[in-house]
């Protein structure tokens, strides 16, 4: 099961002035202190700001790890499109962003994580904001997808007119349900493809400045966006309050699919917990595990909720007021586990797993 495993929440995706956000790196972590968060990533675009790592807050509020990571795009491509997250890389790699390829090998080479950002952007027609997905798919392996951006996903529910954009704006809450489906199909395909693909949530925090008049509004406070979507890591060990030795315990998890992504805004998700029990084994997500007679596969949460299993880009079982769900795998493939929750009179994605991966036995070699 997942004793021993020490969990930690976390945020990947956020900017400072260096890009294209407003609040300053000792501001983010302010932010993230105040939303109960344990680390986060800043991710500028196409600059790696060096010198600013390190654990901030004090005895009385506590502290929280602030690493930097990058996300690199081509600027001259119109539009911009292919967003790559880059964590672990202590170089600057901003001149291959014109070569998605050869961007993510020259990661691979120095042992960092990869993370396809928002890759099933859609437009935002009203204020002539283009698509910007992932497109290019003749891919080297790499790490995951961000399947939750929230400023990414809140776009889908903007729609038309400004009456639309003050209501989503200002009650966000109403709108937001869960994690694009079209980003949700993508991660199913690749799994039955075989592949290996973590999945991670984030915020996308900007926190940017909208002016109407006098009026000064922080849209999406840094703040407010920490207490949303996250991603929650399960750990091998303790952070021990050495920043460098502590990053490298959060990127071993990412890479591992040691994961899963919460929308805390309903509630606190901590304590969520997916595994799976075999014959002579057990593994949490993004572990492997042999098929054999059958694997048993967990799913814990602390609240009453609505399980749902996903197989194959399908549910093959869900229970719904319980605080478990438990099934049998008879077939091999990447299991993956949704928990829904009611909010504000409408049934929303809770908590999003990372995958289970159910190995068949290789038939024995006749000679």
């Amino acid at each position: 099961m997942s004793a021993g495993y020490v969990e930690y929440a976390g945020n990947l995706h956020i900017h400072t002035p260096y890009s294209d956000g407003e609040g300053s790196h000792a501001q983010i972590a302010d932010a993230a202190l105040l939303a109960g968060l344990d680390f986060v990533v800043v991710t500028d675009h196409n600059v790696l700001v060096q010198g600013v790592s390190g654990y901030y807050g004090d005895d009385q509020r506590g502290h929280v790890l602030l690493l930097t990571g990058e996300e690199i795009h081509d600027r001259q491509r119109d539009p911009q499109v292919n967003h790559l997250l880059v964590y672990n890389v202590d170089q600057e790699l901003c001149p291959c962003a014109p070569d998605p390829h050869a961007l993510i090998s020259a990661v691979n080479a120095a042992n960092g994580l990869t993370f396809l950002a928002h890759p099933t952007d859609k437009a935002l027609a009203i204020v002539h904001e283009p698509a910007i997905p992932w497109v290019d798919w003749e891919l080297p392996p790499f790490t995951g997808l961000e399947i939750w951006n929230y400023m990414s996903n809140f776009k889908r529910f903007v729609g038309k007119g400004i009456r639309n954009i003050l209501r989503a704006a200002f009650r966000p809450e109403e709108l937001i349900t869960g994690p694009d489906p079209d980003t949700l199909k993508l991660w199913d395909d690749l799994l039955m493809q075989g592949k290996r693909i973590v999945g991670i949530g984030n915020s996308d925090a900007h926190a940017t400045v909208a002016h109407l008049g006098p009026i000064r509004q922080v849209i999406f406070p840094y703040d407010y966006l920490f207490s949303c979507v996250n991603t929650h890591i399960l750990a091998h060990q303790r952070f021990n309050g050495e920043w460098t030795e502590d990053a490298r315990t959060i990127y071993r998890a990412l890479g591992s699919g040691h994961a899963f992504i919460t929308y805390d805004l309903i509630g606190n998700a901590r304590g969520f917990r997916f595994s799976a029990h075999g014959e002579s084994s057990t593994a949490i997500m993004g572990d492997s595990i042999r098929l054999g007679g059958g694997v048993t596969l967990q799913a814990l949460c602390h609240e009453r909720s609505h399980f749902k299993l996903i197989h194959q880009g399908k549910v093959v079982a869900e229970t719904t007021g319980r605080e478990n769900l438990t099934f049998t795998a008879k077939q091999p493939g990447a299991y993956r586990v949704e928990v829904w929750r009611d909010y504000k009179g409408m049934e929303r994605m809770w908590i999003l797993s990372n995958p289970i991966y159910v190995e068949d036995v290789p038939a024995p070699t006749r000679i």
